[in-house]
């Protein structure tokens, strides 16, 4: 089976591509890079880099949306924001684009989107249908999601997914905060007690193909562990595990000095998001807990 797959060169389709190569999958990547395409993943994948290079013929079984400006790694400008918006809806409005034309409609499509969605909401359960808070981060989501489920038209079936925060090896969140925390020099940012919802790229990687291969899926999914944990927590287990103290807290106002916007709304608050759409239908998460998720990632033969 034929799919299509966005933003694949990023963290987790770098992760999530091998996964589908392995069990037999024809992987179209839609990329910027043509050449680090062909460097991650060599003659096992066709890249293209316009939409427009796929055939009305073409038989695709899946389309698997990850394409996104990283919303972290810069303060929110107006520019930056602006970026962070077409980057995400206007790749989404060409794949509606590309399902309305192809003669045979996808089976599905998994499109990414983020716990951003609900806005900041102290230490408030989150759920799928809970109500967001209007802000830069709602807007944002809901403007990529309800592109997205235009597939629907189309006879499409889809699946929104809300990424926490991902931890994996050799990129992504993780890779950032490590070298203060082995220095010895993490700790908690502003009062340690915002929640940070997290998933375990493996049990990302897992649901993603959970959704690909059970159809009753469709709708919104959050897709965190279903153990968020505060900053506070996350630090002091963060430094347990690599054997380093935590002391060095960086107050509210360094940080938003630091970051803006950005700072502020992503670092100094954040969501306690639950997945209880994909626990309620059967899926088991291999890394429940924040301290076997990092043990996995940072010491080896675990």
């Amino acid at each position: 089976m034929k799919y299509l797959i966005t933003g694949g060169t990023g963290f987790v389709g770098k992760h999530l591509i091998p996964n589908l190569i392995a069990k037999g999958a024809d992987i179209l990547v839609l990329t910027r890079d043509v050449i680090k395409s062909q460097r991650l993943f060599g003659d096992k994948v066709t890249s293209i880099t316009n939409l427009k290079e796929i055939s009305d013929n073409e038989q695709i079984y899946c389309i698997i949306n990850l394409a996104g400006e990283p919303i972290a790694d810069k303060k929110w400008s107006e520019t930056q924001k602006a970026l962070l918006l077409s980057s995400r809806v206007n790749i989404t409005e060409d794949i509606i684009a590309l399902i309305s034309r192809l003669n045979q409609k996808p089976h599905s499509m998994i499109s990414a989107s983020a716990i951003g969605y609900y806005g900041c909401q102290a230490d408030n359960v989150i759920y799928e249908d809970s109500q967001p808070i209007n802000e830069f981060t709602h807007q944002l989501c809901e403007a990529w999601e309800n592109e997205a489920i235009k597939a629907e038209k189309f006879g499409t079936r889809v699946c929104i997914t809300r990424f926490g925060v991902v931890l994996g090896k050799e990129g992504g969140a993780l890779a950032k905060m490590l070298p203060p925390f082995r220095l010895g020099l993490g700790g908690n940012i502003g009062s340690g007690m915002q929640y940070f919802s997290w998933v375990h790229i493996n049990d990302l990687i897992r649901a993603i193909d959970f959704f690909i291969t059970h159809s009753e899926c469709s709708g919104i999914f959050n897709l965190t562990s279903p153990n968020a944990v505060t900053n506070q927590t996350f630090a002091s287990t963060l430094a347990d595990v690599l054997h380093r103290p935590a002391f060095f807290d960086m107050p509210a106002f360094i940080c938003t000095l630091l970051f803006g916007e950005m700072g502020d709304r992503l670092l100094l608050h954040g969501q306690r998001v639950y997945p209880k759409r994909l626990i309620d239908l059967g899926f088991k998460f291999e890394f429940e807990d924040l301290e076997s998720a990092l043990k996995n990632l940072l010491i080896k033969n675990t």
